[in-house]
């Protein structure tokens, strides 16, 4: 799995799936389209400051709510390489998973990465490295089969690339 690396985007506690992907847009599963309503009810500007490869770093509780898909979907599509958060809703990270979307659970992080910073994960370790301030955090690395559900772009292509 590779590792990643970008530009904090910094969220609180309780970013709720309705905020993620707003329920308006439902009624397409075109990850591009998608991306482009990626956190726009809580965001208005997040399709326009993201950079392939940014961080999301957020508080509790991350993708609570509704067990929507097309939370996780919206997040990877529009670029974002890893979600670090100090807990996740149970649904959310089960469906990170299973698309694909690397998440980290790290209460450290969480606590002390600020939006802007420079920050660098290791997924076989699960260092997270604040390059802004130098400070390093242990989040919880992913088991080598997780790290291939993720590397093969999410459980279904895990599961075709075993015939």
């Amino acid at each position: 799995m590779e590792n990643a690396k970008g530009t904090v985007i910094r969220y609180e506690d309780n970013v709720d799936t309705d905020v993620i992907i707003p329920a308006r847009y439902l009624a397409t599963s075109d990850p591009a389209e998608l991306a482009k309503h990626c956190m726009e009810d809580i965001d208005p500007d997040f399709g326009k400051k993201i950079k392939k490869g940014d961080i999301i770093v957020a508080g509790k509780n991350f993708g609570c709510g509704s067990s929507r898909e097309h939370a996780p979907i919206a997040i990877k599509a529009s670029g974002i390489s890893v979600v670090i958060a100090e807990t996740f809703a149970r649904i959310f990270y089960r469906n990170a998973i299973n698309i694909g979307l690397p998440i980290v659970e790290c209460k450290e992080a969480s606590e002390n990465i600020k939006n802007g910073d420079t920050v660098s994960v290791d997924f076989n370790t699960g260092i997270i490295t604040d390059e802004t301030t130098g400070r390093t955090f242990k989040g919880q690395a992913f088991p080598p089969f997780m790290q291939k559900i993720i590397d093969d772009g999410g459980l279904v292509n895990y599961i075709n690339s075993k015939d």
